[in-house]
């Protein structure tokens, strides 16, 4: 380091690159985004038993399919401050148990009451991944994978909904839909103990807090044994300017319109996504589709997506909010054909779901990333959580509209439900037009993102 009482955090792991630190936190964060996806995606599968054992319409469903989102409207926002006050590692740690112990609960439901009020406390603990887990990867890796390496693990969240589809297919016409939580419920537990003592915080998050002084420099030297920090260094996050841990700082730096605008997008993608995985099985057994055809083509969704996000992650890396918009106006189409492929045949379904998830997933975990990247270390895991918890009225109001219109043909509900995805395509064009504005006249934030 240039200056002997200074270690400068960002310009150690850019020296040092993607190593064994940066590999085992990515395979932590794979395991919690599979927990994640995992149960988000399992009251979709659930569904079409409860009508067939509750004697429920399809419209009575609308509230207990969102009644997640209504709890991540607000856990997100509660645990994304949780991670930029106290860490990343004990919001996620807290955020599991919360919505393990929940979703265990929920599989001894009698009623939609019963089930949508668990579901919503369980999506307050639900809603604390995502925005921890970009922090935690993105805060941990060298400048140019801080990206691809964030958008790796949030990518994985749809393959956990792909689990539950398999689950749905393989245990519930033995056990129950009941199976699918007592599986959601165990996990997240497992996986929280099991975090206490592996998981490791995130390097710029305790250079920002003295009190992880000692922690920080023995993960420096476990990262590079030769290394050896000067005596009373003061570590620094020198591409960075931080603001305090408060909601009003999202709006500085030229983010003004652009925070805001982040609340839109992510409301108009999470709109059409959680139509997607929320009534995808029920819509296709509408259609006269097999009800293990019916999941597999939900599971369908789910993989495409995780697939979507590895493939797309070195383009998301390199040209950020454009390549988004460019994905928006591809899902359009996509969408919109799913309902006539499922009237066509079995292939066709699995191909156009695949696709689907592909697109609509793969730009969910690219704004997941993209769009916190756009906030400090101080301030990310906070940022994350307001455009998540927002987007979340997009999420919810996705089940309701699909509940509302559901007496539609198939094919043409699934045409409207491509309208939110060309509205973000406009929406992200112009993000990025003033991003990019706002970079050109503050290039010192560029460093930063």
């Amino acid at each position: 380091m240039a200056d002997a009482a200074e270690v400068q955090v960002s310009h150690f792991l850019d020296e040092h690159g993607v190593g064994a630190f940066q590999i085992k936190l990515i395979l932590w964060s794979v395991l919690v985004a599979f927990i994640d996806g995992y149960d988000i995606g399992a009251i979709a599968f659930a569904v079409p038993s409860l009508i067939r054992q509750w004697h429920v319409a399809p419209k009575e469903l609308g509230l207990v399919l969102s009644a997640s989102n209504f709890g991540v409207l607000f856990g997100s926002q509660i645990f994304g401050w949780v991670g930029d006050r106290y860490g990343r590692k004990t919001a996620l740690i807290l955020s599991n148990l919360l919505f393990g112990v929940l979703t265990y609960a929920a599989a001894y439901s009698t009623n939609l009451t019963e089930l949508s009020v668990l579901r919503f406390i369980a999506g307050l603990g639900i809603g604390g991944v995502i925005p921890n887990i970009v922090a935690i990867n993105a805060e941990s890796a060298p400048r140019n994978a801080r990206a691809t390496l964030a958008i790796i693990a949030t990518g994985m969240v749809p393959l956990g909904g792909a689990l539950a589809g398999f689950a749905s297919a393989a245990f519930v016409p033995t056990y129950g839909w009941q199976v699918l939580f007592y599986i959601g419920g165990v996990a997240p537990i497992v996986f929280a103990i099991a975090a206490i003592f592996g998981l490791q915080e995130s390097i710029k998050f305790m250079t920002l807090h003295e009190s992880h002084r000692g922690k920080i420099e023995a993960l420096l030297k476990a990262i590079r044994p030769d290394f050896r920090v000067p005596p009373n260094a003061r570590f620094v996050i020198e591409d960075e300017s931080q603001s305090p841990s408060n909601p009003l700082y999202l709006f500085g730096n030229g983010l003004q319109v652009i925070t805001p605008l982040t609340w839109l997008l992510f409301a108009c993608n999470l709109m059409g996504y959680f139509f997607l995985i929320s009534w995808t099985p029920t819509l296709m057994g509408a259609a006269h589709v097999p009800p293990q055809t019916a999941a597999l083509a939900g599971a369908a969704l789910q993989v495409g997506g995780t697939v979507g996000s590895l493939l797309l992650c070195w383009w998301l890396q390199r040209a950020r909010f454009l390549a988004i918009a460019i994905m928006f106006v591809i899902a359009v189409p996509i969408v919109g054909s799913i309902g006539h492929a499922g009237l066509s045949s079995t292939a066709a379904l699995f191909v156009a779901t695949f696709f689907a998830g592909f697109i609509v997933l793969g730009i969910q975990s690219g704004i997941n990333v993209v769009g916190a990247m756009i906030y400090p270390t101080s301030l990310r895991a906070n940022g994350s959580g307001w455009q998540l918890g927002i987007g979340r009225l997009g999420a919810i109001a996705g089940p309701f509209v699909g509940a509302y219109f559901s007496f539609l043909p198939v094919p043409q509900l699934y045409m409207w439900s491509a309208l939110p995805f060309a509205v973000g395509a406009a929406v992200c064009f112009i993000i990025y037009r003033l991003n990019a504005a706002r970079l050109k006249t503050r290039p010192e934030l560029a460093q930063g993102q």
